[in-house]
């Protein structure tokens, strides 16, 4: 992966106008966005189909203002939202960003449900840690798999060529940092140099990458990677050698329910409906509703690096209704107790202290006593057997830094010029989570998918003109 410059560059066997390097949802999304504007994009995507850390997600998109939203009878603005993010990041994001990416939210939303025929509906029933608004827009599985489904749907609809099995290794760029072309690096080692006018970075962040994670997330070394494997950290390597500024490196999203050995996504929905997570001592050890992204540190500081998500049949249900939580159950991930001496044994905690535990959280539940972690226990009910318990673990899911970027994805430099044709969206971007875990608001990664690459996609056609 390196910058070489355009008076080495070998003559270019295609030209294109806007070239997206990603075929994940920023990519797609960009891709759409600058046809529609009138531009000629094409997508490169290293695998052999595009898919992305999206497909691993639960495709949750968060928006404000949006049609479905007012279809439900939600109320819910820019600045609203904007609060929300901000309070979980505390205050870190650029509040420039955060109001601009809220304000292209809901006409995104709605532009890709009504000009490109995506089925999106709004999540009802339960709000994610941090939002203060049912906000969460996502296919009827919760599926992020889905969620790609319908936007290759869409880009193979518009006419859009996505260029698959091709790994860009290298840009060419001129002296003031203009992006020239790029270096693709076929599996069977075959390589072609395509030209470009502007170049879209889509591929994500550095999570994939575990020296780049080592040196800016020390926290997350070693832990269980649940993100594409492909995002090695390109863009970021790229940028800074054509003179980008970085933002919040350290920043990332984590996950504390990821369900082992399986490896399967497990939605944060029923912690936040009643669900506990025990660990092998049978304790509680955090306010499981401060957030799931800095739960991934504290469940993998636990013994032997797991804890057990602990529900009821009320909850049962709620997880049937998302697609990863069915295939866990489907490959048994999910065990039954009758009772809580059962229930000990099966997850191998003592029954004394797990007893005590249940007995606590119904204290705080009636209020006869306070959680010691912080968590209102008053305003869901108390879990009654049949117990249903699941073994995690914590992950990182994606890095949150990224390449400095205005509100119309134009990457910049430290002084805050913009480079002339480079755009970034989703992971490859900074985002708005602040410097660390804590600040990840649920959706925040396909937040900055859907809109930066949405507006790249504009600003690439602007460029074009």
């Amino acid at each position: 992966m390196a910058v070489l410059s355009a008076s080495e560059a070998p003559k270019f066997q295609v030209q294109v106008a806007a070239l997206i390097i990603g075929g994940g949802a920023c990519g797609m999304i960009a891709a759409l966005a600058a046809k529609d504007a009138g531009a000629e994009p094409v997508i490169v995507e290293r695998d052999a189909a595009p898919s992305g850390s999206t497909a691993l997600s639960s495709g949750m998109i968060p928006a404000c203002g949006t049609r479905q939203q007012a279809d439900c009878n939600v109320t819910d603005t820019v600045q609203i939202m904007s609060e929300d993010i901000q309070r979980k990041a505390h205050e870190e994001a650029d509040a420039v960003l955060v109001r601009r990416l809220c304000e292209l939210s809901g006409p995104v939303i709605d532009w890709l449900c009504e000009r490109h025929d995506l089925n999106l509906t709004l999540v009802e029933g339960f709000l994610y840690p941090g939002h203060s608004a049912q906000r969460m827009h996502a296919p009827p599985s919760r599926a992020g798999a889905d969620l790609m489904a319908d936007l290759n749907r869409a880009v193979a609809a518009a006419d859009i060529p996505v260029m698959t099995q091709g790994h860009v290794t290298d840009l060419y760029a001129d002296t003031n940092g203009g992006v020239t072309g790029v270096r693709i690096k076929r599996p069977d080692g075959e390589v072609e140099y395509i030209g470009c006018e502007v170049l879209i970075l889509a591929c994500n962040g550095f999570g994939g990458n575990a020296d780049m994670v080592q040196a800016h997330i020390p926290d997350m070394a070693g832990a269980l990677y649940f993100g594409h494997q492909g995002n090695q950290g390109d863009a970021i390597i790229w940028g800074q050698a054509l003179g980008a500024a970085t933002r919040h490196l350290g920043s990332y999203q984590g996950h504390g329910s990821v369900a082992d050995p399986h490896g399967i996504l497990i939605s944060w929905a029923l912690m936040m409906q009643g669900g506990l997570q025990i660990n092998r001592d049978g304790k509680r050890f955090s306010n499981e509703h401060h957030g799931y992204s800095e739960q991934a540190r504290r469940v993998i500081a636990q013994p032997g690096g797991i804890a057990w998500n602990l529900f009821d049949a009320r909850l049962l249900q709620l997880g049937r209704e998302f697609e990863d939580f069915r295939q866990a159950e489907a490959l048994g991930a999910i065990q039954p107790a009758q009772t809580i001496s059962a229930l000990a044994q099966m997850m191998s905690v003592p029954v004394a202290q797990l007893t005590e535990t249940l007995a606590q959280v119904a204290h705080y539940a009636s209020g006869t006593d306070h959680d010691v972690f912080g968590r209102d226990f008053s305003k869901t009910p108390v879990l009654e057997p049949p117990y249903y318990a699941l073994k995690v673990t914590g992950a990182l899911f994606h890095t949150q830094g990224g390449l400095a970027v205005d509100g119309e994805a134009r990457v910049l430099r430290h002084d805050g010029t913009a480079l002339p044709n480079l755009l970034a969206g989703g992971g490859a971007a900074c985002g708005v989570s602040g410097s660390h875990d804590w600040g990840y608001l649920s959706g925040n990664g396909l937040l900055t998918a859907a809109t930066l690459g949405y507006r790249a996609g504009v600003t690439a056609a602007k460029l074009l003109r």
